[in-house]
């Protein structure tokens, strides 16, 4: 049997024990993986890309929004306030989109230099700070559509109410749930110490 689908070592009252440190490998009773450091680093790393490629997906679109909005007729017709936002969510937009896509450089520039643990843990800071930049995006985009289209207080209402359902579901939602048995002690350290 191979270093991957080794049966854990299991301790008193059935807690898990570390392998011998010369090989390496984790053997966690409590979440049934047994990979070795570079093994979890790699599986890490996969999570996050795929994560910036859908936070990358959301940035396009509203940047493509944003650019169209421009060359539209009505587009003139915006106030003093409604530009500034407008060059405000565009600048967004780009810095999401810088954000996102330093990862990829991160690892280019780091490949094979033995360096994936940092390489995770800085592509996971960069991810959380695009998401940040994401969320004050979507929610000024949407400001920005129901003052023009309805009202300046209409905007400001539908900020204030994109607000709390992104802070509930991308704050709350995610904390709650990080109590739930499973959870893998090392991510949770790692992203804490974050």
């Amino acid at each position: 049997m191979n270093r991957r689908h080794a049966r854990p070592e299991v301790g008193p009252a059935g807690t898990s024990r570390r392998a011998d440190p010369a090989n390496h490998v984790n053997h966690r009773a409590d979440d049934g993986r047994n990979e070795t450091p570079n093994e979890r680093s790699d599986r890490n790393w996969n999570d996050i890309l795929q994560e910036l490629r859908v936070a990358l997906t959301g940035t396009q679109l509203i940047g493509g929004f944003l650019l169209a909005v421009a060359f539209q007729p009505r587009f003139e017709e915006l106030d003093a306030y409604q530009l500034t936002l407008y060059l405000v969510l565009v600048a967004l937009a780009g810095l999401a989109t810088v954000i996102g896509l330093a990862p990829v450089t991160l690892h280019r520039t780091l490949f094979r230099r033995q360096a994936k643990d940092r390489v995770v843990r800085t592509g996971n800071r960069l991810l959380i700070a695009d998401l940040a930049v994401v969320a004050l995006l979507v929610i000024g985009v949407t400001s920005l559509v129901f003052d023009f289209a309805l009202s300046r207080i209409a905007g400001f209402v539908a900020l204030g109410i994109g607000a709390v359902i992104l802070a509930a579901l991308w704050l709350v939602l995610p904390r709650l749930q990080a109590a739930e048995v499973g959870d893998d002690a090392d991510v949770v350290d790692a992203a804490t110490g974050d």
